[in-house]
C-alpha cells in the first residue's frame, strides 16, 4: 500500500485526502488545529462553489450538506452610477446550482470523516525541517496548506505572475437578517456589485455554523474609500464599515441589509495577498521532492470566486494523475505533468481574474452592458464562473466579442 502524506486540510488537502483514502492508500493528514478549533474559530473565505467542483464533491461522497446549504440558481451584475444609480443590473441563471458552505463546518467535518475512516490525523504545524524527515518515510508528500513558511519552498513564476502586490483589501461578513433582492425574490443567486474605480462588493447565501446566512464581501482598491478594514478588531466595527460603505456606494443593497447582525463573534475576516502562480515542485534541504496543490501554486484574487473551486479541481486532477501512476515513483517528471495536467485548467481561471482586476476595456464594458439586454449573455456570463475556459471563446477579444454579440443580437 503506497503512503502519501497531505500537509494542510482545507478544501484542497481534505478532498484528496478522503479521495486517496476511498481508493485504499495510506494517507496521513497534517494540520495545526483541530476540528473543534477549526469550529468554533474565525471565518476563513467566501467559498461560492459551482456545479463541476459540487459535483467533485459528489463523486466522493462528500456532499454532506448539500440538502441544507441554499441552492444558488443565478448570478447578477450591478454597476453603480455616481449618483447611486444602477445603469447596469441583471441577472443570468445557472445551469447547475452553486452553493457556499462555511469551509469552518465543511472543513471540521471532513476532518472527523477521515478520522473515522481510519485515516491517520496528525495535529502538528509543519516546518520545512518536519517535511524533510517525514519525506523519507512517505511515497509522495503534498503541500496543500496556502500560507506560512512552507510556501516559501515554491517559488514564484514571475512569467504567469502579473501581479507582484495585493489588487484589493478585502473586508468578509457573515451575517443574519439580509432581506431578498426584488429582482429573483423566489430563488437565491449571487450578486456582484462593481464600483468603478473603487471596488466590488459580492453578496451570496451560504450555510454556516449556525444555520443558513448571507456573506456580505467587499474587495477594494487598495488605497481608495473601501480600504478601512486594516487593524479592525472588533466584528461589530467591521460589520458597521460594511453597512456604512453599502449605504454611500451601493443603496439598493444597503436597503435590504440595514437591519443585518453577525452571525457570530468570529464571522468577520479581513486581509490581502498578491495573486500568485509558484513553481509546483518544492525542494527540501535534503534533496527530496514535495508537490504543491491548489492556492499553494495557483493563488487567484477571489474576485472571481475561483478559489475553492479550483481547489476541488485541482484535487481532482491531482487524485487521477497519482491513480493512473501505480506503483512507480513520484519523481519530479511526475509531479511536473501532475501540475501541468491541472494548469491546462486552471490558466484560463488566472488569465481571466487577472484580467477583472484591472480597469475593463471597452469591448468588455459593452458585454456587460449588453447581458442587461440580452439573455443568453448574462446566462453565458454566469455560467462562465463554472467553466471559465468558456471565456476565451468570446470575453478577452474585441473582435470575438463584437462578433457574439451580433451572433446573439441576430
Amino acid at each position: 500500500m503506497r503512503k502519501i502524506l497531505i500537509v494542510g486540510a482545507g478544501q484542497s488537502g481534505l478532498q484528496l485526502a478522503l479521495g486517496l483514502q476511498s481508493r485504499g492508500y495510506e494517507v496521513t493528514l497534517m494540520t495545526n488545529r483541530t476540528a473543534d478549533e477549526i469550529r468554533a474559530g474565525k471565518v476563513m473565505s467566501t467559498q461560492c462553489m459551482f456545479t463541476t467542483a459540487l459535483q467533485h464533491e459528489r463523486d466522493l461522497e462528500l456532499n454532506f450538506w448539500e440538502s441544507q446549504a441554499p441552492r444558488i440558481e443565478g448570478l447578477g451584475v450591478s454597476v453603480a452610477g455616481p449618483d447611486g444609480s444602477r445603469p447596469i443590473d441583471w441577472v443570468g441563471r445557472l445551469e447547475g446550482y452553486a452553493q457556499s458552505v462555511d469551509q469552518r463546518v465543511k472543513m471540521a467535518g471532513w476532518m472527523e470523516a477521515f478520522a473515522q475512516r481510519g485515516g491517520q490525523l496528525v495535529i502538528h504545524g509543519a516546518a520545512v525541517s518536519d517535511l524533510d524527515y517525514f519525506a523519507r518515510r512517505y511515497d509522495l508528500v503534498l503541500v496543500a496548506a496556502g500560507k506560512g513558511e512552507l510556501v516559501s519552498m515554491f517559488g514564484r513564476d514571475a512569467a504567469r505572475s502579473p501581479y507582484d502586490a495585493p489588487q484589493r483589501a478585502l473586508a468578509v461578513a457573515y451575517v443574519n437578517g439580509l432581506g431578498p433582492r426584488p429582482e429573483h425574490p423566489d430563488y437565491h443567486a449571487v450578486r456582484c456589485n462593481l464600483v468603478p474605480g473603487v471596488g466590488e462588493m459580492f453578496i451570496m447565501p451560504t450555510l454556516t455554523t449556525s444555520g443558513p446566512a448571507d456573506i456580505l464581501f467587499w474587495e477594494g482598491i487598495p488605497g481608495g474609500p473601501l480600504d478601512v478594514f486594516e487593524g479592525v478588531k472588533d466584528p461589530s466595527e467591521h460589520l458597521r464599515l460594511t453597512l456604512e460603505l453599502m449605504e454611500r456606494f451601493l443603496p439598493w443593497e444597503y436597503d435590504r441589509a440595514r437591519d443585518v447582525e453577525l452571525t457570530d463573534a468570529n464571522g468577520t475576516l479581513a486581509g490581502r495577498y498578491a495573486p500568485t502562480v509558484r513553481n509546483p515542485i518544492g525542494e527540501l534541504p535534503s534533496g527530496g521532492l514535495v508537490l504543491g496543490v491548489a492556492d499553494v501554486v495557483v493563488a487567484n484574487d477571489p474576485i472571481t470566486g475561483q478559489g475553492s473551486n479550483n481547489a476541488a479541481k485541482c484535487a481532482a486532477s491531482y487524485l487521477d494523475s497519482i491513480v493512473a501512476h501505480g506503483d512507480k515513483p513520484f519523481d519530479r517528471d511526475w509531479m511536473q505533468a501532475a501540475f501541468d495536467r491541472y494548469w491546462e485548467y486552471a490558466q484560463h481561471v488566472t488569465k481571466w481574474t487577472n484580467a477583472m482586476l484591472a480597469p475593463p476595456p471597452e469591448h468588455v464594458l459593452n458585454l456587460i452592458g449588453a447581458a442587461g439586454q440580452l439573455p443568453p449573455v448574462a446566462n453565458r456570463f454566469a455560467n462562465g464562473f463554472d467553466n471559465p475556459a468558456d471565456f476565451e471563446n468570446w470575453f478577452f477579444e474585441p473582435d470575438l466579442a463584437q462578433a457574439y454579440l451580433a451572433s446573439v443580437g441576430a
